[in-house]
């Protein structure tokens, strides 16, 4: 058998980043707006985060208790169903495992539906909100969080799909079972994971 003559092996294609799930690409500076919403303006004076359902004792925090409590910094990548991955983003507030400890979850709490003052929702296992992997922030790379990107405070849970990251977020309830939200009702998948390309149902 003849080898390949020169000049006709076909471009040899760079490296893929290790740190792109399938099916993803490297947006790089950039940050899309995406919503299903119009864009609210939520003034913080006003605003309360507020967690029940099935917890032993439901809370609810202001803008100032919030700020109140001790802060963490989230460092990492976020990636967007619609195929783009955003990496070395810095996002700063408070854990969502401090809340939940907070108001004490019961034994039968399994999922999480996530309500934002537009009314959109989302559903998560509780297991994905514990454990260091989700947190409620207001600032971006070190600047308040912009209300296109669910400023003032978003949810954020960077091991999924961004949708389940609501914007604008003002409650979290706790359920013995799953409820699907918004997108989740319109197909999108139930949990989102990137690396299992989840996007849609049956997925």
């Amino acid at each position: 058998m003849s080898r390949p003559t020169r000049g006709f092996v076909g471009k040899r294609r760079a490296p893929r980043d290790r740190r792109l799930p399938p099916g993803q690409y490297d947006i790089g500076r950039d940050f899309p707006v995406l919503t299903a919403e119009v864009t609210p303006r939520v003034h913080t004076d006003r605003w309360t985060m507020s967690i029940d359902g099935l917890v032993r004792a439901p809370g609810k925090w202001t803008w100032d208790e919030l700020h109140a409590l001790p802060q963490e910094e989230y460092r990492g990548d976020i990636h967007c169903v619609t195929t783009w991955s955003k990496f070395d983003t810095r996002f700063g507030g408070v854990s969502i495992d401090l809340l939940l400890d907070q108001v004490e979850p019961l034994p039968s709490a399994t999922h999480v539906l996530a309500t934002s003052t537009t009314g959109y929702t989302t559903n998560l296992p509780l297991e994905h909100l514990r454990n260091g992997r989700a947190w409620l922030v207001w600032t971006h790379e070190g600047k308040p969080l912009h209300r296109d990107h669910g400023g003032p405070v978003r949810l954020l849970v960077p091991r999924l799909y961004f949708w389940k990251s609501a914007k604008w977020v003002t409650k979290l309830t706790l359920l013995d079972h799953d409820v699907q939200g918004f997108w989740e009702r319109n197909g999108y998948h139930d949990l989102g994971d990137p690396w299992l390309e989840q996007r849609y149902q049956g997925d």
